[in-house]
């Protein structure tokens, strides 16, 4: 991969506009394409996406599960539609949430090498059994210009359980935060005053080179931003855009105009198929509303 992740997400994101759509055959998904729940129809239905959006949108989101259900082939079908969205020019993000420790963590990461078989741009991952439990894969994402996107202030209805849990007087969710931010910033230390906010934050809002390679996940339905993403110097991904009742003004009502967002959008678009034309247009309705 040819420079860091966050340069060429800005790149991508300027050319395209900041549209992330999730690649999610579920069953009953591919039921409404008329589509049968097995390996043949995942790969029709991935096929179809690929073919219409890879061209056309900065980043598709593949979702692990989905594949992995259908066995080898699954992966396979996966494998194949990764490395043709990336020759199309789109970023691929793989949605694995994946969080362990030492060479298992080290593992997951491989998802980031040029030489692994199904290699990524990016990868979300869990910082719940400790975010330093991901430093293998952050060495991982900086040898080979690889980006993560770390989960920390989710909307899904009982994330408050952990996430609003206190580490001395830090939220969970801004010990997450806080650490992504030392990331990006290497010689800042968690504690410390922040680093240079005002520069950080606007090379990270301007989608510039210096947008930083790791990101955090903060769902775009919260009722309030209750972390200081202040500083982050990376890009927010904002899963929860369309059928799970996230709206473009709620974008703008949590993160304002300075910070580096990566909305998310999955059923509203891909509901819309299995029209090629249809597909697009739908992403398209959503990229003239962000205002790409």
């Amino acid at each position: 991969m040819s420079g860091s992740f966050g340069a060429r997400l800005a790149d991508a994101v300027a050319a395209r506009g900041p549209l992330c759509v999730g690649i999610d055959p579920h069953a009953s998904l591919l039921g409404s394409w008329g589509l049968t729940d097995d390996p043949d129809g995942l790969a029709r239905f991935t096929d179809a996406v690929v073919d219409a959006l890879a061209g056309h949108v900065a980043v598709l989101k593949p979702q692990l599960a989905f594949y992995e259900r259908h066995g080898s082939r699954g992966i396979a079908v996966l494998e194949d539609a990764v490395a043709r969205a990336r020759a199309a020019g789109a970023l691929v993000l793989l949605d694995a949430k994946r969080g362990d420790i030492g060479s298992t963590m080290d593992a997951y990461a491989d998802y980031l090498r040029p030489d692994h078989p199904l290699a990524v741009d990016a990868l979300t991952v869990s910082p719940y059994l400790g975010p330093g439990s991901l430093q293998p894969a952050v060495d991982t994402a900086r040898q080979h210009g690889g980006g993560l996107f770390v989960l920390a202030r989710t909307s899904n209805p009982d994330a408050g359980t952990l996430q609003h849990a206190l580490v001395g007087e830090r939220s969970v969710a801004q010990v997450v935060v806080d650490t992504v931010r030392g990331w990006n910033t290497p010689d800042w230390v968690v504690g410390d005053p922040l680093p240079d906010v005002a520069a950080v934050r606007d090379a990270a809002g301007r989608w510039g080179p210096g947008t930083g390679a790791f990101g955090v996940v903060v769902g775009a339905t919260l009722r309030d931003l209750d972390v200081d993403l202040d500083g982050l110097g990376g890009p927010v991904l904002a899963p929860g855009l369309g059928a799970q009742g996230g709206s473009v003004a709620d974008l703008r009502r949590l993160f304002g105009t300075g910070t580096a967002v990566v909305p998310t959008v999955s059923r509203d678009v891909l509901s819309a198929g299995p029209e090629a034309a249809a597909l697009r247009a739908a992403a398209d309705r959503w990229t003239a509303e962000l205002g790409g």
